[in-house]
């Protein structure tokens, strides 16, 4: 059933954070932004970025950076369309629209006019040049450096940058333990940690290739912290603990305190009478102030503790002898006695858990898990062992990352930072950098990494106030959820509390919510205010829930409901989904849907009865692509052909669609003996002196050869095996002959596997397996077929081609950023994948209060807790357990902004779906029990509880089996397997292929149609041209922000190579000289004047050295197009690079005359371009030596 939560009233229109706004504009101000979902962040970007540009001298001065391509590319594109607007509405009166602008509209309008002045003033001509924005992501201003400054990066050559490099890790990790060979003491510390691991090569592989991709949090702490540093971090662990129990308490009354001290004496001293630590339980008989925070109070907290919490750390309900409370004995006024104390213990207990938010409680199970205040001698040396040997797998992860040519993010960003140098000595890099950089503009800065933090901190070393530059740092925290990236939302708290080095961030917060209506902004607003903690802490990353405001009013229909469900019922649920979906696709006029889910297996109830409805989706990465039908039957085919003996992969070829043998006849298949005939036996029988040729001897491929066993099979499946035996034949006599993905592509095809597809997606999805066994293929075979299998897990297969977009199915990781009318969030009652052990823990805590001693005082203001993983065979290490709790407590953090943002993707409705446990009570009725802790239905459990009661009472009322765990009804509600044979018909055939297109070389073409003479100028000419157009495409490819005037000088050497390779100059120096001046000529015009720079610069749908082949004036003609790509008003553009030169007087004339020399060869490219895409076409000639351009034509 479903609950529907009330709406509010409608709310104002008006925005309420104009101010803030408005504050936020001020060119000469640094400002860090908290924007909540909804309230608009990326259009108070843009406004800042016009207003930086109409104050600086170059648009080049104004950076602005965000994580995603798409998110830049999102930027640049709503700046050019607020420019050309502005362009626009500045040739028009525009009244009636100015009218209808809203005031965010106008502001936008007004700034983009005054960018517009400053553009005509200056001539910039933005419109043209629109790469001058610069506009763009970590990564790549991490690559642009690293291009900058090749030696101190370390790269030299700019490697590939790879996504996932866990395939480079593994090759590191096993390098690293091969280590163990040697002789010295990295030969040691490997044997120790083998020893520490109980052998376990391939565990230990894994945890290596794991935090080798984590290397950018630890790597800095391996090196520098001694054991004394270590230990009083972990004194100061304990002392942090005890504080905070401390302050809890001393919040209570003082008649609390007082009553608690009472209980404690009491027990103390009934606990001191025999006990082993009678000393100790003495002292808390004597006890009459609360402990205090070092060492020696400990043990009174402890007991404090047990006195008042069970093991598994609820409020006690009972106190026995084991806690210090006798029943009493001799007299009956004694017994009185020990009840009273007993009753005072329960009454002070109920009187702290109805106060306390659970801060209390939790605080007092903590100091039972405290870390020790030092380590053991084996602790100690497995840790030593381990930070001595990481610094030497990182590197040889970098020789790795060497030998292939690729690196992943993370280093290319540590790379950056070398590239930068330090505060105290920057390099020339960082010093041009500073000059350039005038005002820095960061997007969701609440996902920046450390070495991401550490990279800003740099560009904006040596900034002052007052000295006209400034940093803008726009994101949410509360939306931070991407600590698996190593995004630490703690960086954003710090920033906002304490700046950049000498830079001053002014903090400013928006309120208005202009995505969703107003009912789910006060449902929002109202629970999560209680999901997020109450107070800010860097350390743990701990963010205070920040309301909105909602601008739109609220719809009449509900806004949010809430679906409960029970017993981990995920049949229904799936079911309630499709409901729901169907519904807000019929009736709540919903244009745009969304199924957003924590983990892609909670959608595993949900996909097959969408599918069965007939509601087509669009998956985004949510499908793997080695769940697709059409790529297991292609990994069986992979793992048939390579190994014969791989009977289970055999058995499934045999019943793959393009065969489709029945269990029946796979039996038979199995069961006959070599030697059996029909009249002789019958199949599975073993005749007399045959127990060495039964039926498990040999391979199914050797089955298939032997006609007598064949025959045992059905007609149907005799005349299948036939014909795959006949195809197959062919591909195991050239097995090993050539590449595998040949091979098993052509078997697939040979086999029909095509025509056993439903749509095109299949066609995609198996392209992707071959594409990627491609990859993974070495000499014709594979390595390993389990890590090939286990890679296709990370893989997804491409979304439904023919579904529109109205319902898309995501994680809540992916859809952030994104909106939808109707935002659908089930599986809140599940939980989330544990972590798995890491090779060691580390934890960086900032203290609570200033070192006390010199030997603290070196590890300056941050606590580091380190600890290495438990040693095989033995019991839970404590202070890894304490670290691992601490990291659990940030994980259970984002779980709240996790749904934060789930939530808030909504604009009209939003459905909650979750399930938690009923059992019948005592009185017959249903017990309802709380989600478990880690479920995102936790978190909102107070808000949802009533409706959960009122749920579980109707559902019990109704149906009394449906309360408690009832195996018969989870038998009924789960879906039934679909086991119906789907094949190819029998007696397919593959079909003919199509005929094969007939080349006809005919005449020469017409003089009109004939390519331009190049004998007139010369070979060298030719040749220098050639060059020239070669680094043209590159410098267009790699963009132009990498290149200048001064690395093109830089290459001088390069380009002389390259023209005595061609042939085009001898090793003489006057030739030399005069050619390489040519091509440097050409490219530096190119990459400097405004007209290279427009024609090399980001264009839409922009191609170089595109190749075409079409049928003109009845001939088949091939076509090199040097440059094409539409403009900003959506003209579609031809452009030639011609490397004339002219010694001449009249430059005119002769750009002229070149103009109807080339005329025809260009009318021929536009001709072409215009057949295909049916639209003008204009023509452009570009003279990089003379600086020329003639361009013509735009007709239909």
């Amino acid at each position: 059933m479903s609950i529907v939560l009330p709406l509010q009233q409608n709310a104002s229109s008006v925005p309420p954070d104009e101010a803030e706004r408005r504050q936020a504009l001020d060119p000469a101000c640094s400002f860090i932004v908290q924007a909540p979902a909804g309230s608009g962040k990326t259009g108070l970007l843009i406004q800042r970025y016009l207003k930086l540009l109409a104050c600086v001298e170059e648009p080049e001065e104004v950076v602005a950076i965000t994580f995603t391509r798409k998110a830049a590319a999102e930027m640049r594109q709503r700046l050019v369309a607020a420019l050309a607007s502005a362009q626009k509405a500045a040739h028009s009166s525009g009244a009636q629209e100015a009218e209808q602008e809203s005031k965010h509209e106008k502001t936008t309008r007004t700034l983009a006019h005054a960018v517009l002045r400053r553009d005509a003033e200056a001539c910039w001509r933005l419109a043209d040049h629109p790469a001058r924005l610069r506009i763009q992501t970590f990564d790549s201003l991490c690559a642009s450096l690293t291009r900058q400054m090749p030696v101190l990066s370390g790269f030299g050559g700019q490697p590939e940058t790879v996504d996932d490099a866990s395939d480079l890790y593994l090759e590191a990790a096993r390098a690293t333990l091969a280590l163990l060979d040697g002789d010295d003491a990295v030969a040691e510390d490997v044997e120790c940690l083998l020893e520490h691991l109980d052998n376990d090569i391939g565990r230990i592989e894994k945890l290596l290739v794991e935090i080798l991709a984590l290397r950018d949090h630890w790597l800095r702490h391996v090196h520098v912290r001694e054991r004394y540093e270590l230990e009083a971090a972990l004194r100061n662990a304990r002392r942090q603990t005890l504080r905070r129990v401390r302050a809890l308490w001393a919040s209570h009354p003082p008649v609390a305190q007082d009553e608690l001290l009472a209980l404690v004496r009491y027990a103390g001293s009934n606990l001191a009478n025999g006990a082993s630590l009678s000393i100790e339980y003495e002292r808390l008989g004597a006890l009459d102030i609360l402990p205090g925070c070092e060492e020696q109070d400990v043990f009174c907290w402890c007991a404090i503790s047990e006195l008042l919490l069970t093991r598994g750390g609820d409020w006690r309900k009972q106190h026995t002898v084991r806690e210090g409370f006798p029943p009493g004995s001799g007299t009956k006024a004694e017994k009185e006695i020990a009840k009273s104390w007993k009753e005072r213990a329960l009454r002070l207990i109920s009187q702290l858990a109805e106060n306390d938010e659970g801060s209390l409680r939790q605080s007092l199970h903590d100091i039972r898990l405290l870390p020790p205040p030092a380590y053991t001698e084996g602790q100690w040396k497995i840790l030593g062992s381990i930070t001595r040997l990481l610094p030497y797998a990182v590197a040889q992860l970098k020789l790795v990352f060497q030998q292939h040519g690729k690196v992943d993010f993370t280093e290319v960003a540590q790379a950056a930072l070398r590239a930068l140098g330090d505060p105290e000595a920057p390099t020339d890099l960082a010093l041009a950098l500073d000059y350039r950089i005038r005002h820095l503009l960061i997007d969701e800065f609440q996902d920046t990494s450390i070495s991401q933090y550490e990279l800003v901190t740099k560009l904006t070393t040596g900034w002052e106030p007052g000295d006209g530059r400034s940093m803008f740092v726009v994101g949410d925290p509360m939306q931070s959820i991407y600590r698996f990236r190593q995004a630490e939302v703690g960086l954003f708290l710090r920033a906002r509390a304490a700046g950049f080095g000498n830079v001053t961030l002014g903090p400013v917060s928006l309120s208005a919510n202009f995505r969703s209506q107003r009912g789910i902004v006060d449902w929002v607003n109202a629970t999560f205010a209680s999901v997020m903690p109450q107070r800010e802490n860097i350390s743990t990353g701990s963010v205070r829930y920040s309301p909105s405001v909602a601008v739109r009013t609220a719809l009449p229909d509900p806004a949010v409901s809430v679906h409960p469900f029970f017993n981990d019922d995920h049949g229904a649920e799936g079911a309630k989904v499709v409901e729901i979906v169907a519904r807000a696709q019929r009736d709540e006029n919903c244009s745009t849907t969304a199924i957003l889910v924590r983990n892609r297996s909670h959608l595993a109830e949900i996909l097959p009865r969408l599918k069965k409805a007939g509601l087509r989706f669009r998956a985004i990465e949510i499908e793997g692509l080695g769940r697709q039908p059409v790529v297991q039957d292609l990994l069986v085919l992979t793992r048939a052909l390579m190994h014969p003996a791989d009977r289970l992969a055999w058995f499934a070829l045999l019943r793959a669609p393009w065969c489709g043998l029945t269990l029946a006849d796979l039996h038979a298949l199995v069961s006959a003996a070599p030697d059996q005939s029909d009249e002789a036996s019958a199949p599975g029988t073993v005749q007399e002196g045959e127990e060495n040729a039964g039926p498990g001897r040999g391979t199914v491929w050797e089955w298939l050869q032997d006609e007598n066993r064949i025959a045992f099979v059905s007609a149907d499946g005799y005349e299948r095996l036939l014909r795959v035996r006949n195809v197959l034949k062919a591909c195991m006599a050239n097995r090993n002959r050539q590449s595998l993905r040949a091979t098993v592509e052509a078997a697939w095809l040979a086999l029909g596997g095509p025509a056993c597809l439903e749509d095109e997606a299949g066609l995609e999805d198996a392209s992707a397996y071959l594409d990627y066994l491609e990859s993974h293929e070495e000499a014709g075979s594979i390595r390993s077929l389990a890590a090939l299998e286990e890679g296709l897990t990370g893989l997804s297969a491409l979304p439904d081609a023919k579904a529109d977009g109205t319902l898309q199915i995501m994680t809540i990781h992916k859809a952030k950023g994104l909106e939808f009318d109707c935002v659908i969030v089930p599986g809140l009652g599940r939980l989330s994948r544990s972590d798995e052990k890491k090779l060691f823990m580390w934890m960086e805590h900032l203290r609570d209060e200033w070192p006390e001693t010199e030997e603290e005082e070196s590890g300056g203001r941050n606590d580091l807790l380190l600890a290495p993983i438990q040693e095989t065979g033995s019991g839970s290490d404590p202070i890894y357990s304490w670290i691992e709790k601490l990291d659990d407590e940030k994980e259970c953090l984002e779980d709240g902004r996790l749904l934060y943002v789930a939530a808030t993707r909504a604009r009209k409705r939003l459905h909650l779906l979750g399930s938690t446990g009923v059992i019948s009570g005592n009185e017959g009725g249903a017990e309802l029990r709380p989600p478990p802790a880690r479920t995102l239905l936790s978190k909102i459990w107070p808000a949802v509880e009533s409706f959960y009661r009122e749920a579980a009472a109707k559902a019990v009322f109704s149906d009394p089996a449906s309360c408690g765990d009832n195996k018969e009804q989870e038998a009924r509600d789960k879906p039934v397997i679909d086991q119906s044979l789907r094949r190819l018909v029998s007696g397919w055939e593959l079909p003919p292929a199509p005929r094969a297109l007939q080349w006809e070389a005919g005449p020469s073409p017409l003089p009109p149609w004939r390519e331009v003479e190049y004998s007139w100028a010369g070979e060298t000419a030719r040749l220098v041209g050639n060059i020239v157009h070669k680094w043209l495409q590159r410098i267009a490819e790699d963009g132009l922000a990498d290149w200048n005037a001064a690395r093109i000088i830089d290459l001088r050497d390069v380009f002389r190579r390259q023209l005595i390779a061609c042939g085009a100059i001898s090793t003489g120096k006057d030739d030399s000289d005069v050619a390489v001046k040519r091509v440097m000529a050409a490219l530096t015009h190119a990459v400097s004047e405004p007209r290279g720079r427009w024609l090399l610069g980001p264009q839409q749908e922009a191609r170089s050295e595109l190749r075409m082949t079409g049928h003109i004036g009845g001939q088949y003609m091939d076509f090199v197009i040097d440059r094409t790509f539409r403009d900003v008003a959506g003209q579609r553009w031809v452009v030639d690079y011609k490397t004339s030169s002219h010694e001449g007087a009249d430059m005119g004339e002769f750009l002229d005359r070149e103009q109807e020399r080339y005329r025809d060869q260009l009318d021929r490219y536009a001709a072409l371009v215009q057949a295909v895409e049916g639209q003008p076409v204009r023509r452009g000639l570009y003279f990089p030596l003379l600086k020329g351009w003639r361009e013509w034509g735009d007709e239909t």
